[in-house]
């Protein structure tokens, strides 16, 4: 035990380190222990033993948390936070332990059809704030939390999008909805870029907090997310550890419940008790900053334009500022400077209702009293009453009350006129912090009053607004026209989007009520050089392998079609994806058109004014069938553009199946700017040169993306058509030589199989020409041949012949020398001598070369085998015989 070791299992004992204290949970008597749990359990042992623990309903407060050793509370120190019995959740670089995010499709489509997968949808963490998934699949972020006392949870949300059902429930540990109201249940709609706070009681014990969304939108219009951030629970009995304060943030004091947000032009690390400045000279932060970021040179965007009050004398000027706070630098190279202020001019004159009495400001009418802005209040006269209202000609100033604001994610405001400016017969969007800022204008209406003449006549209507506005956008941009009555939720009531000529819009109040209007404008992302326009005339030239191809796109007409389907929505509504697609626009012209609204797609015109028509590159249109929801007839809407701008095409090759056949592939590649995808929308329409296809076509889309699109920023097409082909060469076609018939030899030219081009050069015509008959020295040879093989054949047969004879010879002179038994000398032809005359004059015969051939090979024979003639005599006769 001395070395520090217990002797049964020689197991260590473990150091405060290596264990942690924890509660068991409460008994009916309100009482608990605490106990120490090892971090590795079995590796050492000596915990402490458990002790008689805090009383259940003990917590402790903001700023402190519960030290386990000694059952106290303590304050957190300088640089951490504490909300004491609440935990909060304001940092998302990832999801946090404890949420998961779970993914299901509301399925309803017939016939056994398989939804789309909802494998890749969930909440996605970005840093300040979560936002939900952009498809029709439900997601839900799931918490579980269990309260030692009642409590709450609040968080901040942005909700703008009506195409999807955002809703918050809360369940408890049997799986069972709490009950709430509807209004506790289903969020309400947030005004553009900005953020709004709900917040619901909790019970004690177990609490599932479910927030879930699911798209209704139909088609591949790109939705937006809802956002959440900043999510708090109130109701825990005590935090174990405080919280480091997060970047951009520090807590000076300890026992800090939160952190504060570094001031402008300082920064701060993780767990900052202060913030670090930055070199003002060089370098600028803003609020909250994580990092001191270099100053650009100032461009136009960093001043803005504002008319002075009017003087005494009734004159104004042009002011140019810089907008506060100030990040530029003035004295840098390519640096702008402010304008001068410019001349000074009559000041406009007061808007309908105000009057000028010889000051720099105008005021209001008195009661009873009306005017046009150019003359001093009247009485009304004899038998009339006012028409009350608010009429805006001049904006020399912002009237009292309007507001001007700008909001973007991060809810980050602009300052002074950054929003919108003032601009003397009009007001203007102004430059904001970002391009995709929503630039606020807000105007507050305290109620509406009818004239008494008119009043019990008007029916439902209670006041109207009136304006007009303008767009004048390079890209992609869109105004919102929102209204809040009674300060309940904000709707849009309309909105536009892209350049939109100058027109007046009027909405009617059908009830008496405290109503806000909101004018909320966004840029786009990306500016659009219109000086770099670029299109496609539908004729392209690629170089491959020294080889000019040319290609030929107009018989594919100026727009194809594709409708694919049917989808099902989570509803079970069915609907079908049409997309009309146009390659080719002179100078940007963009002719491709869908529309909304159709009832008959082939006999209505799409350049109607009736029709409510989006022209692009590529749009797209989604159709509900007449029997998708009991409509009498078919419908489309959601008309969106996919391409606004043409971006170039190339060339490249590729393999038909498993064939070995060059198969030529030409992409086209367009953009769309929207703020919805970070990088735009992108499009590719691949042409594929196919044989078996018609001149039309015909336009297909991945089969893993039905609708074109996997996530809605990115869409493929593949169009097949023998009009893809490039125009035929000479290097097509190659020439067949046919016989020579009656002195006449025909030459025909043929396609290349199998042919990969259209147009082009036509085949040339069949060509004849003049031939010499070659049939007699074709018989000649055959003749000389047949003679030399007949002599080549008797020639074999003489020499097998000869050959024949003289081994007949051969045999007879070995059998006489057997029946003789006297060998002949060595070197003596006695032998061939004895055989008489016959024989010698056939030897003769023969040619010399031949008999000395065989005179040597009788000569070695007879030689090699005179020993066995003597011993076994029978024995060589046979053998010699044979």
């Amino acid at each position: 035990t001395s070395s520090g070791q217990d002797i049964a299992g020689c197991i260590s004992l473990c150091p405060s380190g290596d264990y942690y204290f924890e509660y068991t949970e409460c008994d009916s008597t309100g009482s608990r222990w605490r106990v120490a749990i090892p971090q590795r359990p079995g590796e050492c042992t000596g915990l402490p033993d458990p002790v008689q623990g805090t009383d259940c309903t003990f917590s402790c407060e903001a700023g402190e948390f519960l030290e386990m050793s000694a059952q106290e509370c303590t304050q957190c120190a300088a640089g951490s936070y504490s909300l004491g019995s609440g935990i909060r959740f304001e940092e998302w670089d990832d999801i946090p332990p404890g949420f998961s995010s779970v993914a299901t499709y509301l399925d309803n489509t017939p016939h056994g059809q398989e939804g789309p997968s909802c494998n890749g949808s969930s909440w996605i963490a970005q840093g300040s704030y979560v936002e939900s998934n952009r498809d029709e699949c439900s997601v839900s972020l799931v918490y579980a939390v269990h309260l030692k006392k009642q409590g709450s949870v609040s968080f901040d949300y942005q909700y703008v999008d009506n195409n999807i059902f955002f809703e918050f429930f809360i369940q408890n540990d049997q799986c069972q909805e709490m009950e709430k109201t509807s209004d506790q249940k289903w969020m309400k709609l947030t005004s553009n870029g900005q953020w709004s706070k709900h917040t619901v009681s909790l019970k004690s014990g177990t609490n599932v907090l479910y927030w879930r969304t699911t798209g209704v939108t139909v088609g591949a219009k790109v939705v937006k997310p809802v956002l959440l951030k900043n999510i708090q629970i109130e109701g825990v009995a005590y935090m174990s550890e405080c919280l480091p304060c997060k970047p951009g943030t520090f807590s000076k004091a300890p026992g800090s419940s939160s952190c504060e947000l570094c001031p402008r032009n300082t920064y701060s690390g993780r767990g900052a008790s202060s913030c670090t400045p930055c070199n003002t000279s060089t370098h600028y932060a803003l609020e909250g900053s994580t990092m001191c970021k270099a100053r650009p040179a100032c461009s136009k965007k960093d001043y803005f334009q504002i008319h002075s009050v009017c003087d005494e004398e009734g004159k104004t000027q042009i002011i140019y500022k810089w907008i506060e706070p100030k990040i530029c630098l003035e004295d840098a190279s390519d640096a702008v400077t402010l304008p001068p202020t410019g001349k000074r001019e009559p000041c406009p004159p007061c808007n309908p209702g105000f009057y000028n009495n010889n000051t720099a400001t105008c005021l209001p009418c008195p009661q009873g009293t009306y005017s046009d802005g150019l003359k001093e209040c009247q009485p009304c006269p004899a038998g009339t009453e006012p028409a009350l209202g608010y009429e805006y000609k001049w904006w020399n100033i912002l009237p009292a009350n309007i507001k001007s604001s700008c909001f973007n994610v991060a809810n980050t405001k602009c300052d002074g006129m950054n929003g919108w400016e003032v601009a003397g017969d009009h007001i203007r969007s102004g430059a904001g912090g970002s391009d995709n800022d929503y630039l606020i204008l807000n105007l507050k209406v305290p109620g509406f009053r009818l004239p008494t003449s008119i009043s019990g006549t008007s029916g439902t209507e209670f006041g109207r607004i009136t304006f007009v506005f303008e767009t004048i956008c390079s890209a992609d941009c869109e105004l919102y026209f929102m209204m809040d009555t009674d300060r309940r939720s904000t709707s849009v009531v309309e909105s536009w989007e892209g350049s939109k000529e100058k027109q007046s819009y009027t909405h009617i109040m059908t009830k008496n009520a405290s109503v806000s209007y909101t004018w909320a404008f966004q840029r786009t992302n990306q500016a659009k050089d219109e000086h770099s326009l670029c299109f496609s005339d539908c004729s392209f030239t690629y170089l491959e392998l020294n080889q000019t191809l040319q290609f030929d796109f107009s018989p594919l007409g100026f727009t194809g079609s594709i409708m694919n389907g049917p989808s099902f929505t989570s509803k079970g509504t069915k609907y079908y994806h049409l997309f009309n697609i146009s390659l080719c626009g002179l100078e940007g012209h963009r002719p491709a058109v869908c529309s909304d609204n159709v009832t008959d797609l082939s006999d209505k015109d799409p350049h109607s004014a009736e029709s409510n028509s989006v022209e692009a590159f590529i749009c797209q249109s989604t159709v509900i069938p007449s029997d998708g929801r009991g409509f009498r007839v078919a419908l489309t809407s959601q008309s969106t553009g996919l391409a606004d701008s043409f971006l170039g095409e190339s060339g490249e090759t590729g393999l038909y199946h498993s064939k070995p056949i060059r198969l030529m592939c030409i992409p086209f590649f367009f953009t769309f700017t929207t703020s919805s995808c970070e990088n735009g929308r992108n499009t590719v329409v691949t042409l594929r040169c196919n044989p078996e296809k018609s001149a039309k076509g015909e336009i297909s889309v991945p089969r893993e993306c039905p609708a074109g699109t996997c996530d809605g920023c990115t869409f493929h097409f593949l169009w097949e058509s023998s009009s893809a082909c490039p125009r035929c060469t000479e290097a097509d076609y190659h020439q067949i030589e046919g016989a020579c018939k009656g002195g006449v030899q025909d030459t025909v030219y043929v396609w290349t199989e199998p042919r990969l081009c259209t147009g082009g050069v036509a085949l040339p015509m069949k060509k004849s020409m003049s031939c010499e008959m070659i049939d007699f020295w074709l018989k000649v040879g055959a003749g000389v041949g047949a003679f030399c093989a007949v002599l080549l054949i008797s020639l074999t047969c003489y020499v097998w012949n000869k050959n024949k004879k003289l081994e007949f010879k051969y045999s007879k002179l070995v059998m006489s020398a057997n029946k003789e038994c006297e060998l002949p000398a060595a070197d003596s032809c006695a032998i061939m001598e004895g055989e008489g005359e016959e024989v010698e004059d056939e030897v003769v015969y023969s040619k010399p070369s031949l008999l000395r051939k065989l005179k040597a090979i009788a000569t070695k024979s007879l030689h090699f085998f005179i020993p066995c003639l003597l011993l076994l005599k029978a024995t060589l006769q046979v053998h010699i015989i044979t």
